[in-house]
């Protein structure tokens, strides 16, 4: 588009390119994780990538924010979105605080450290318990915990106390395998918040401010997940009466979309949390959970193979013969060791691009795993049936979404169709549509958010230390439910293990619940 209007004789000052440019270097930077931009930033970002002059991306900018195409807000600069956002999430939170009207808060109940024993048989601890009870007294309420310290088995005896008390519960999560995560630890239905908020693309949520939630508590797991836009449509929705419980580990990965929602109402204080810290003893004898804690605390793990572990490191510097011994890993060591077949091994890598990246393993796993059945190709990729894929978009009219794994079950090569089995559920492709799927059989750690996998390989080489953070190996190693495999250089996990420089994201939530804070 900017050859062509160049061509059609816009300068490269002109008002209309410099506007363009402004606009998408705050897109840019929200695909980043900015919420908004300092404005010295977003008109040196705008300068170098249009290659105009500094004094006319000054004037389009203050032209832009004259006329509320960008909001300038206490010197920083957003695009009205994140803005309306940002700014609405922080008052609904607390007007939601301010409300301290709790639903059903007057039935008698049992003493609330009797409902996980009449509810399962679980005996919770001290700060379990305290959780339990911070639940029944407040309005807004975070839990938030790493691998271990039973955050599962903590939101069964929220629900449990609500339930006592007679209080309709509603369960979500930011995506489909999270909800039927959560589903399957509580038995009931959790749904994904756009599911809750009934979204569709064409009228978007139908559940908002003039057509509210009913129930009398909602909890959401996973939030580490929620971008701000999806945070400011769900408190939207969320009536002044209901309670709100929000779950999840503020140390594993920020989410894909701009902002840091729960790192923000934590570090608010405005909001009681619940932080449970102690490991279990039943967790205490995996290496996984030790592990995933001492790389959380800046230790190096210990990587000791020995046959009663569920944590190995394989020493291999060599991108091709990594790419050789994942492959022997997921075909034939760990099937024959461990019983579980190759469908039930993911491998995680912290990049897409690379040897060892998720690009070249899917075609190399592919090959290894599933060369010869019928099969479709579009735009370079290979679909077979048989092979593991992974939905990258939102569809509704499918209901499939983003980070849904399936297998491709049938192939029909004369109507140039396939058809994916999700949990138990078909879902047919036309060629067109391949676009809106790729291999799963390695997957980036971002994309594996809110999964658990029986078995987890993962490569871990300094060809990938542009992406490698401490955060990334927690996030990739809590992945894995019962063995997890790292490959590669103890020089790469120490690199990344030094790296917590958790990369800061422009965001003001925090600010904004302080400010006129109860």
């Amino acid at each position: 588009a900017d050859s062509i209007a160049s061509k059609m004789g816009y300068e490269k000052n002109d008002p209309r390119r410099c506007r363009s440019g402004i606009l998408y270097a705050l897109n840019e930077l929200a695909e980043e994780g900015h919420v908004y931009a300092e404005p010295e930033q977003l008109v040196e970002a705008a300068t170098k990538l249009l290659e105009a002059e500094e004094t006319p991306v000054r004037q389009a900018l203050a032209s832009m924010m004259e006329a509320k195409d960008v909001i300038a807000d206490n010197d920083v600069v957003y695009l009205p979105p994140f803005y309306h956002a940002e700014n609405g999430s922080a008052k609904r939170l607390q007007s939601l605080l301010a409300d301290t009207s709790l639903s059903n808060s007057d039935i008698a109940a049992e003493p609330e450290a009797e409902y996980g024993v009449k509810s399962g048989g679980i005996v919770y601890d001290e700060v379990q318990q305290a959780a339990i009870q911070k639940a029944l007294d407040s309005k807004v309420m975070v839990l938030t915990g790493g691998p271990g310290t039973g955050k599962t088995t903590t939101t069964q005896g929220i629900i449990a106390a609500f339930k006592a008390r007679h209080m309709s519960i509603l369960l979500a999560a930011p995506t489909g395998r999270a909800a039927k995560r959560m589903t399957e630890a509580t038995g009931m239905e959790a749904k994904t918040i756009h599911r809750l908020l009934e979204y569709n693309p064409m009228d978007g949520y139908k559940r908002n401010d003039e057509n509210p939630l009913e129930g009398d508590a909602l909890i959401v797991d996973e939030c580490s997940m929620i971008d701000i836009l999806l945070f400011y449509n769900l408190m939207k929705a969320i009536p002044s009466n209901m309670r709100l419980i929000l779950v999840g580990d503020i140390d594993q990965l920020p989410s894909v979309g701009a902002g840091n929602v729960l790192r923000d109402i934590i570090d608010s204080q405005q909001i009681p949390v619940v932080r449970l810290t102690r490991i279990f003893r039943q967790a205490q004898s995996s290496r996984i959970v030790m592990n995933a804690h001492a790389i959380n605390a800046g230790h190096f793990p210990n990587i000791k193979n020995g046959l009663n572990t569920d944590f190995f490191f394989i020493n291999q510097e060599d991108a091709d013969e990594m790419v050789k011994l994942i492959i022997g890993l997921v075909r034939e060591r760990l099937p024959k060791k461990y019983g579980y077949p190759p469908k039930e091994i993911q491998v995680l890598t912290p990049m897409q691009r690379s040897t060892a990246g998720a690009g070249n393993l899917n075609i190399e796993l592919q090959n290894a795993l599933n060369p010869t059945n019928p099969s479709l190709a579009r735009g370079g990729y290979t679909f077979r049936q048989g092979d593991k894929v992974m939905q990258i978009r939102n569809n509704y009219d499918k209901n499939v979404f983003n980070g849904d794994i399936g297998y491709i079950t049938a192939v029909d090569t004369n109507e140039r169709t396939l058809t994916v089995t999700f949990d138990s559920r078909l879902v047919e492709y036309g060629i067109t549509e391949l676009d809106e799927i790729v291999l799963a059989y390695a997957v980036t750690i971002h994309k594996s958010q809110g999964s658990e996998f029986p078995v987890v390989v993962m490569p871990v080489t300094m060809k990938h230390f542009v992406m490698l953070q401490r955060n990334l190996i927690y996030t990739g190693i809590t992945r894995a439910k019962k063995i997890c495999v790292l490959v590669g250089t103890t020089k790469a996990l120490a690199y990344a293990i030094k790296q917590n420089t958790v990369s800061k994201r422009n965001t003001k939530l925090k600010e904004r619940l302080n400010e006129n804070s109860l």
